[in-house]
């Protein structure tokens, strides 16, 4: 699996020397984390990623979607029509989703975990196996949403029983917010974080900006390159990262809620958050909608999602870059075809 490449990492390992960096991997949230922090003691540091990888692993087991955990109790009583007492913390998330899938005109829309199990999406490992046409008629015909839930001091309710959540599109977002939160309380301010592509600038590595690249979605390597000012979140949704191949067609695990399938006219979908509140979970969930609109309409998704910094490489592989974004960007090789939009 391919993702956003660290190649701060790798330019500071290879020369560091004196600088005084800690750096972790794990996996979790099914895909590879890694965790670096800058800081003048080394146990301090090490003990500042042990806590986030920790707090990593909880939220892990606390919201997987299709191993029992918190979040599949909830499904399995939206399936049988009763309503479900929750956590403050998933009460939360939930109520936060529903507004950032109304922003996103539901293309984002984490109550579709039905979709994603007929697709096989659901697994560590996923057959190349085309679910059935019907069964895909019969999901569209329910129109399930997480706009179909209802909170009332934390009890979770559902006007539809073929609701599902999955927050395999937002977790990874709300985990790198919760990541800047830990490091700042344990006294880190310069960090960077990557969870499988989704990755949180904090500070510098001595005074230099944090510098990550991003994967060109055919091709090994990154594209291009962009240094992150303090707090910035960046993300892309990827038709590379998870998905199968019929007949020599790729099917990826990006599931559009209107059609009931991936689409095949986007291969890629950068975003850049600027620091502040939420820019960890913003960063995941608008490259969705964003993704999803298509070549006519993702600009205007992009403007109504309040995102200003976007990259999209089309299915021709063409790039258009937002004005705001490219001149942040350092293109990585042969220049590919580089359209620029306002």
């Amino acid at each position: 699996m391919r993702h956003f490449l660290i190649l701060a990492c790798a330019l500071l390992l290879a020369a560091c020397g004196r600088t005084p960096v800690q750096e972790q991997q794990a996996y979790v949230f099914g895909t590879r984390v890694e965790v670096l922090v800058v800081s003048a003691d080394p146990a301090q540091g090490r003990q500042a990623i042990a806590a986030v990888l920790q707090e990593f692993d909880r939220m892990h087991r606390a919201y997987h979607a299709w191993q029992p955990s918190e979040l599949s109790d909830l499904n399995l009583a939206i399936a049988e029509g009763q309503p479900q007492q929750v956590a403050p913390e998933l009460a939360g998330f939930i109520g936060e989703a529903q507004q950032l899938s109304r922003q996103g005109d539901y293309l984002f829309d984490p109550g579709i975990g039905q979709l994603i199990s007929l697709w096989g999406f659901q697994a560590d490992e996923f057959k190349a196996e085309l679910p059935e046409e019907a069964k895909i008629k019969a999901w569209l015909a329910n129109k399930p949403s997480i706009a179909d839930l209802t909170i009332s001091d934390g009890l979770v309710a559902s006007s539809n029983k073929n609701v599902a959540l999955d927050f395999g599109g937002y977790l990874k977002g709300i985990a790198l917010d919760r990541a800047a939160g830990i490091l700042r309380a344990k006294g880190i301010y310069n960090a960077l974080i990557n969870i499988g592509g989704n990755v949180m600038a904090l500070g510098s590595k001595q005074g230099r900006k944090w510098r990550v690249g991003i994967q060109h979605p055919r091709q090994p390597g990154p594209m291009a390159t962009v240094a992150l000012e303090d707090g910035e979140a960046i993300g892309t949704s990827g038709d590379y990262q998870r998905y199968f191949e019929v007949d020599g067609k790729r099917y990826p695990h990006l599931l559009d809620p209107r059609t009931g399938y991936p689409a095949d006219h986007t291969q890629a979908v950068t975003v850049l958050i600027p620091g502040g509140a939420k820019a960890g979970t913003r960063s995941d969930a608008a490259s969705k909608p964003i993704f999803f609109a298509g070549p006519d309409a993702w600009r205007a998704m992009a403007r109504k999602m309040e995102i200003g910094l976007v990259l999209r490489v089309d299915r021709d592989n063409r790039v258009f870059v937002s004005e705001a974004l490219r001149p942040r960007l350092e293109f990585v090789g042969d220049h590919p075809e580089i359209i620029v939009v306002p």
